[in-house]
């Protein structure tokens, strides 16, 4: 994230004003069985007139991390681009250097782009910005591979998977 957590009232209010309520960015709160809000995650650089959007400032609470929840909400985000909206593309960028974004993004069902060098400047350092994306010739595909990790049958009784969503 290009910004730090902060305990601060005025300074989160600022950052809430002057991001979460632009017109280029579309928060989502994700929320457990019990409807308490675990995570969050955003479409931002919405460009309607091309059908591209990008899916970002994603965090999600260790209680959702590696579950079936944050599979879930990725794949009704993806859902609704390209199935309510007809978007034609979708896009993921990362810190280069972020693995773990990086394999999410690759386990999901993007492909890797290409590496923006020095893109971007934050906390300190330059920072390259690793680009992925899904185009809408993919997603018929990854969609049938969603649905199918997804389905009830997929998980024992404790809610562990019986096949990875690579394996579909």
């Amino acid at each position: 994230m290009p910004t730090s957590p902060t305990l601060d009232f005025t300074d989160f209010e600022a950052w809430f004003l002057e991001t979460c309520l632009g017109k280029d960015i579309l928060f989502y709160t994700v929320f457990d069985l019990r409807d308490i809000p675990i995570g969050l995650a955003s479409h931002l650089r919405i460009t309607p007139e091309v059908g591209s959007i990008e899916v970002g400032w994603i965090s999600m609470s260790p209680l959702i991390q590696r579950t079936i929840m944050s599979t879930e909400a990725m794949y009704l985000m993806m859902a609704h681009v390209f199935d309510d909206l007809g978007y034609r593309r979708y896009e993921w960028k990362c810190d280069a250097l972020n693995g773990p974004s990086r394999a999410s993004a690759l386990r999901l069902g993007f492909e890797y782009e290409g590496t923006f060098r020095r893109c971007a400047h934050y906390k300190g350092r330059n920072r390259d910005r690793a680009w992925f994306a899904i185009i809408d010739p993919d997603w018929v595909a990854l969609k049938a591979r969603f649905k199918a990790y997804l389905d009830p049958s997929n998980f024992n009784t404790t809610g562990q998977q019986i096949k990875s969503l690579s394996s579909f």
